[in-house]
């Protein structure tokens, strides 16, 4: 194994989705690089469907402010369907578990109510993450291609974020608010959300960071046919 490939196997086993993040901002040229480096990534026809929008600053905090009050007054305005609830019994367990080594890890039990909607409401101020990627695509057909181009940026954003020394966070729920996004920067409505990546970085000391999640083995996402 050539030192190219210990390198990016390092950054693949080595990227974790952290919740917690120093208030410390990413300079310029840093964001720079990992947005050239996010760009590189494949899409259908070479189509590049993405617009990212970064926010940082006092921009970050009027939006996280304006996702709150959203959230307060029950304004969710998702883009896409999703409902967890509707998940076979393997993905569940698996979303279960994740969840739980969360919420072991911050001590917050399972009839902690407010203790768990707290921890939820933090997605809303970006983990407290100086800045957050928001991420919208074009409605084109029923969208599954242009949603897939949007993940493999998102994949390579964040292992460009581990590369250069930072950490990222995928956030379903911030596209839970799509309208509210829209509304507060000024996107056309013919964009539409996918998911947002709260990043800068990590807090390696705070309780919510020290954790890993497995992943099933090989075996049982993989069939060879020879």
């Amino acid at each position: 194994m050539n030192a190219m490939n210990q390198s990016f196997s390092h950054v693949v086993r080595h990227r974790r989705s952290m919740r917690e993040f120093l208030s410390t901002p990413v300079p310029a040229d840093l964001l720079q690089t990992v947005l050239q480096e996010a760009q590189q990534a494949p899409s259908n026809c070479n189509t590049q469907p993405w617009q990212v929008h970064i926010v940082s600053g006092q921009k970050r905090n009027e939006l996280a402010a304006a996702l709150m009050d959203a959230d307060d007054a029950g304004n969710f305005t998702p883009d896409y369907y999703f409902d967890m609830s509707e998940y076979p019994d393997m993905y569940a367990e698996r979303a279960q578990s994740s969840a739980k080594a969360r919420y072991d890890a911050i001590q917050v039990t399972r009839d902690d109510k407010a203790g768990r909607a707290r921890a939820m409401r933090q997605n809303l101020d970006f983990f407290g993450a100086p800045h957050v990627a928001l991420l919208f695509m074009p409605a084109l057909g029923d969208s599954v291609r242009v949603a897939s181009d949007i993940g493999m940026y998102g994949q390579t954003f964040l292992l460009s974020l581990t590369a250069n020394g930072l950490a990222g966070i995928p956030q379903t729920l911030l596209g839970m608010y799509a309208d509210t996004v829209r509304e507060f920067l000024g996107i056309d409505p013919e964009m539409k959300m996918l998911f947002g990546i709260s990043f800068g970085y990590a807090d390696r000391d705070a309780a919510a960071n020290d954790m890993v999640v497995g992943r099933i083995p090989v075996s049982e996402s993989v069939t060879f046919h020879e």
